[in-house]
């Protein structure tokens, strides 16, 4: 394994250069803050600029001397003044009569007791000659210590801070990361930067993202939870170049938890995971949920081991996710510290983000100028979706927006309006792009080569061929992007750069069932079971929402399949998911009625319930008033050999079960498996015996799903003292066993930092606003 640098190590030879002119004053002065706290290790205050006295910040208190203090060694008593300059030109060097009101202040601040040493901070140079004629001015007006710092002083004091980029992430993407990182990290974070660049440049230090560093320093693990379009993904990618850096990680960006499983390497003990949208992009998949149930142990193992992982998931969906997930497996889920909400900003960060987006968009001068008069306004809209701030940065997005505070804020407030109508704006070819791109799924693979369904799009939608490869590329960076579709490593193509953007293309192709009858007719049916819905309800997370005039035109391509010959688990379970969850009763009957034998075959089930889908069709279609009698007592019939036999207590608590038993069955089954399980077990626990393969792994792990099932009927059964006494006699056995295994698997086995302060919330200008620069080239 290769070391990482250590603290101060220099990777390439030269002086660091970040482009500090790129930040806003606000940011600018932020960033001054954060590195003399760092740097003294003293407790800084930063002032909002307008009720400052002639002060940027402040130092209270008895100076206590820094180990490194890099130029400011002795340094009498405070109180001390902070001062910051800064130019949006490049390569500007700073000239003392840029300073004349500044010397005009500071000699009332001497006079009051408020300035005895006086720091100027700038991100522009500063000659010999100019330090010289600036540090005479500042003691003739009573400093009793005047210290200047330019900005290659800032430049350097952050390439040898590795907290200190952890604290400010934006400096990654304004300089030249071979200056920072070794070797191997740089390799990592060129590949990272390709995509990441854009959000670095724009991101903002939040509490959020703070509370997130802090949860993978002390237990490896954070969970980011928010809406779509909060920032959440951003979060985790800063994440992994601070991994890069400051933790010496390797980082993976798996797919799932199997991914994740796989790519461990206990051998390489820092190695850093995230996981993007962990139990869905848009809806809830039980499948992915289930494997991180599955392989929850495993992963727990990889985190005992050294690895970092970080997990996204948007709110909704954790919320359906969470009862699947195992929390004796994995309690941390449960506990408040590694679960962020990242939606919760503050004003001053939300205002931070908007500044951010539109100086670095490509929003030209006047459009700006006419916006920086309504931001604080936008800013403070409910909800704050960061994406959007984004989008109001960029032209793509904005060519009918009415430049006043309604237009602005409305643009805020009603983002999937606004995106309804940029997409009807957009231009026949470039539309016919989005189109194949929503059409092909994951990605839609490059070099263009058509099929007939894909040439019949292009066609029907008014676009040409060479058209359409154009507008691709046109689009690359705002709608889309360019790169490789999760596990498909040998392709490369395009795909929406955000699931905002393709959820938005899907409700503007709803509006129109032309453009919908064009889609259906593209698809195969896997693709049409996974990116439609086929109910009237009004869900979190839009796919296309096919109406009712065209269910036909959906069973007559779903029948082309033969259902009940599919051997692929991954196929069957897209089946169920779309029948279970995206169909209204009048898809379902006109669906029953065309496959009469669908409902029957969803009475053969097997075990576990927790991760087997066919119950909640069967459930789906008793709420629809479509399940025979006789496919209901196949159903109970099927439970009730599983409940004892398995033993399967996934009945007891599962939703579908709750709508698929009656309260008589139910209570007629508890009495069953309360008599018939405990005399049948050790026939049980044979079973399970003949099914293990020592080569497979650890037998503890192998028996805990035995566990779970034994946990939840003793959870069921806790009234019942005779009942609990008997299902713990019966867990007792499982022990017996494992450690039987163990002992005959290896017989002696058997036998025997914290991160810097952030600066409190700046008071809220009263005179110079955050956007007054805005407009500034």
């Amino acid at each position: 394994m290769t070391d990482h640098p250590r603290e101060g190590t220099v990777a390439a030879p030269g002086s660091p250069d970040f482009a500090l002119h790129t930040l806003g004053w606000r940011a600018f002065q932020d960033l001054c803050a954060a590195v003399l706290r760092e740097v003294w290790a003293q407790s800084v205050r930063t002032f909002a600029d307008s009720n400052d006295g002639g002060r940027d910040g402040a130092f209270y208190g008895t100076w206590q001397q820094p180990p490194d203090p890099i130029g400011v060694q002795d340094v009498p008593d405070g109180p001390f003044v902070l001062q910051c300059k800064h130019t949006k030109k490049a390569g500007t060097t700073l000239a003392p009569s840029d300073l004349d009101d500044e010397f005009a202040k500071v000699q009332a601040l001497v006079e009051r007791g408020l300035c005895g040493s006086y720091v100027l901070l700038t991100n522009a140079r500063v000659s010999g000659a100019s330090e010289a004629t600036i540090r005479r001015r500042l003691l003739d007006a009573g400093v009793a210590y005047p210290l200047i710092l330019d900005g290659q002083w800032i430049c350097d004091t952050i390439a040898t801070r590795q907290r200190l980029r952890t604290f400010v992430p934006r400096v990654y993407g304004l300089g030249d990361l071979s200056q920072i990182l070794d070797e191997r990290s740089y390799t990592q974070a060129q590949a990272l930067l390709s995509h990441l660049r854009d959000e670095l440049a724009t991101f903002v230090f939040t509490d959020a993202y703070q509370r997130a560093v802090q949860a993978v320093q002390d237990h490896s693990f954070v969970l980011l939870l928010g809406e779509p379009g909060v920032g959440k993904s951003v979060i985790a990618e800063t994440l992994a170049m601070t991994a890069l850096d400051t933790w010496g990680c390797l980082t993976v960006k798996a797919h799932n938890a199997v991914e994740l499983v796989r790519h461990w390497n206990p051998h390489e003990p820092n190695q850093f995971f995230w996981i993007d949208d962990a139990f869905g992009t848009v809806r809830h998949e039980r499948h992915l949920t289930d494997d991180w149930s599955r392989h929850m142990r495993q992963v727990m193992a990889a985190i005992r081991g050294g690895a970092k992982v970080v997990l996204t998931s948007r709110d909704y969906i954790y919320r359906d996710a969470r009862p699947y997930l195992k929390e004796s497996a994995h309690p941390l889920l449960h506990e408040q510290q590694v679960v962020i909400d990242v939606a919760q900003l503050p004003a001053h960060e939300r205002r931070q983000i908007l500044y951010n987006h539109i100086k670095l968009g490509d929003q030209p001068h006047d459009v700006r100028s006419a916006m920086k008069p309504h931001l604080h306004a936008a800013s403070d809209t409910e909800p704050f979706y960061p994406e959007v701030a984004k989008r109001l940065g960029r032209q793509a997005f904005t060519r009918h927006l009415k430049l006043n505070s309604r237009g602005i804020t409305d643009f805020m407030a009603r983002p999937s309006a606004f995106l309804r109508d940029t997409y009807e704006g957009l231009e026949p070819d470039e539309k016919t792009a989005l189109a194949l791109t929503y059409q092909a799924g994951d990605c839609l693979p490059a070099p263009l080569n058509l099929d007939s369904a894909q040439h019949n799009v292009v066609t029907r939608l008014g676009g040409t061929v060479s058209g359409v490869g154009r507008a691709l590329r046109t689009l690359t960076g705002t709608f889309l992007k360019e790169g490789h579709p999760p596990g498909k490593h040998a392709v490369t193509g395009w795909s929406f750069r955000h699931p905002t953007l393709e959820e938005g293309f899907a409700a503007f192709l709803a509006n129109d069932t032309n453009l919908i009858e064009i889609f259906l007719s593209g698809q195969n049916w896997r693709a049409i079971l996974s990116r439609i819905d086929c109910d009237t309800g009004e869900q979190p997370g839009t796919l296309l929402r096919v109406p009712p005039t065209l269910y036909s035109r959906v069973v007559t391509i779903l029948q082309i399949a033969d259902f009940e010959t599919l051997d692929d688990w991954f196929s069957r379970r897209i089946w169920h998911e779309f029948l279970a969850d995206r169909c209204s009763d009048g898809f379902l009957a006109l669906y029953a009625q065309a496959e009469p034998d669908t409902v029957t075959h969803m009475t053969r089930f097997t075990s576990f319930l927790n991760v087997v889908d066919e119950p909640r069709v069967l459930a789906r279609f008793k709420q629809a008033n479509l399940l025979q009698p006789a496919d209901q007592q196949r159903a109970l019939e099927r439970v009730t050999k599983l409940a004892i036999e398995s033993p399967d207590a996934g009945w007891t608590w599962l939703p579908e079960w709750k709508i698929l038993l009656s309260e008589t069955e139910r209570e007629k089954l508890l009495s069953q498996v309360k008599q018939q399980l405990p005399s049948r077990f050790d026939e049980v626990l044979q079973d399970w015996r003949r099914n293990y393969d020592p080569h497979s792994g650890d037998p503890d792990i192998y028996y805990d799903d035995l566990r779970s099932e034994l946990y939840n009927y003793r959870k069921t059964f806790e009234q019942d003292n005779q009942a609990v006494s008997s299902i713990e006699q019966i867990i007792n056995k499982v022990e017996e066993e494992v450690w039987r295994i163990q002992y005959e698997l290896d017989p002696q086995e058997s036998l025997v930092s914290e991160l810097p302060g952030h600066s409190a919330p700046p008071n809220e200008p009263y005179g110079r606003s955050i956007f007054d620069d805005l407009d500034e080239d």
